[in-house]
C-alpha cells in the first residue's frame, strides 16, 4: 500500500517530468529515439512499376491477383529500465543514496516515455531476479511501474550484471531501448560478453552512477567499515596515504574497466554522480546524439 510519501515523491516527479519534457526533451525524444524500423501495414493491389519484391505471394495465390506489401516506420517504441538492486547501490554521502537518485532518474524515463506513446516495463536485480513488469503503454501502468521503482525491496546482497543483462536478452523480443542503471562496481569481465550480445540486439544506454567517496577518502583516522553485500567488517587507517592512493588507484580501475567494456560493446553511458544533478546529464545525453545522428 502506497504510503503519502510515496504518493507526493511520484506527483512532484510527475509534474517536474511534465515541464522537463514540454520545454526540455520536446522534439529531442523522437528524434534521438526513432521508430524501431519498418513494418507490416497492409496489402494493395499490384501497379505498374511497383517493386516485385514486394509482391505478397500468399495473397497472390489466393485471388489470383498480383498484390504487394505495403510498410509503414514503427513509431511506437519500447523503452526497458533495468535496476541493479545491489546492496552496493544503498549507499550515499550526499544526502541521498544512489538507490534513492536511481528511482527518481528511472521515474523521469517512465513518464518520458509515456508522454511520447511508448511502451515502458521494469526489470530490478541484485544477485537474482527481483522484480520484472513486462512492457506496456498507459499512465496507470506507469504510476504502478513507478511506484514499485521506488519501494520495491531487495531479498538479496549480491551483484550479477550478467544476470540482468541476460534476462532482458531472453525477455525481449522486439528492439528495445534499455537504460541500464547500475553503479557497475564489479569486474567487467562477469558481464562483458552478455553485453555486447544485448547491445547487438537492442539499443542500450548505461546510466552509471558514483558517489564522491568511492572515487578518493579523505584522512579522517581509524574508521570501521563493513562490505554492504558480505558483510564484513574491517578497518582502516584512513589517514595512511599509501591506504588512500591504493584506494583510489582501485576505483580508478573499475572506471577504466567499466568504459573499456562499454565502448568496446557500443554502449552510449549517461554519467550520473550523488551530489548533482541528473537533469544536466540527461539534456547533454539527448543533444550529443542528436549531433551524431544528425553528423
Amino acid at each position: 500500500m502506497e504510503t503519502i510519501e510515496v504518493l507526493q515523491r511520484i506527483h512532484y516527479i510527475e509534474m517536474r517530468t511534465r515541464r522537463l519534457v514540454n520545454e526540455l526533451f520536446a522534439g529531442s525524444y523522437h528524434s534521438v529515439f526513432k521508430g524501431r524500423g519498418i513494418a507490416f501495414d497492409s496489402v494493395r493491389a499490384y501497379e505498374p512499376g511497383d517493386d516485385v519484391r514486394a509482391i505478397d505471394w500468399n495473397v497472390t495465390a489466393r485471388t489470383g491477383e498480383p498484390f504487394v506489401k505495403n510498410y509503414a516506420e514503427e513509431r511506437e517504441l519500447t523503452v526497458m529500465l533495468a535496476l541493479d538492486a545491489s546492496a552496493s547501490i544503498v549507499f550515499g554521502t550526499q544526502g541521498r543514496f544512489k538507490r534513492d537518485l536511481a528511482a527518481e532518474l528511472g521515474a523521469v524515463l517512465a513518464f518520458s516515455a509515456i508522454a511520447n506513446n511508448d511502451k515502458v516495463g521494469l526489470l530490478v536485480f541484485s544477485d537474482q531476479i527481483e522484480l520484472f513488469i513486462p512492457p506496456r503503454k498507459g499512465r496507470k501502468h506507469v504510476l504502478r511501474l513507478i511506484r514499485d521503482l521506488m519501494t520495491a525491496q531487495s531479498q538479496h546482497k549480491g551483484t550479477d550484471l550478467a544476470l540482468g543483462i541476460k534476462t532482458l536478452h531472453r525477455s525481449l523480443k522486439r528492439r528495445t531501448i534499455i537504460f541500464l542503471i547500475s553503479d557497475f562496481l564489479v569486474s567487467s569481465d562477469e558481464y562483458m560478453r552478455e553485453l555486447m550480445l544485448v547491445g547487438h540486439r537492442h539499443d542500450v544506454i548505461a546510466v552509471t552512477l558514483s558517489d564522491p567517496l568511492e572515487q578518493s577518502w579523505p584522512s579522517v583516522g581509524l574508521i570501521g567499515l563493513r562490505d554492504a553485500e558480505t558483510h564484513l567488517p574491517s578497518w582502516v587507517n584512513t589517514s595512511s596515504r599509501g591506504w588512500r592512493r591504493q584506494f583510489s588507484a582501485q576505483a580508478r580501475r573499475f572506471t577504466t574497466m567499466r568504459e573499456t567494456a562499454l565502448a568496446k560493446a557500443q554502449v552510449d553511458r549517461i554519467d550520473i554522480l550523488s551530489d548533482g544533478d541528473y537533469v544536466r546529464p540527461l539534456i547533454e545525453f539527448f543533444r550529443k546524439r542528436e549531433r551524431r545522428f544528425k553528423s
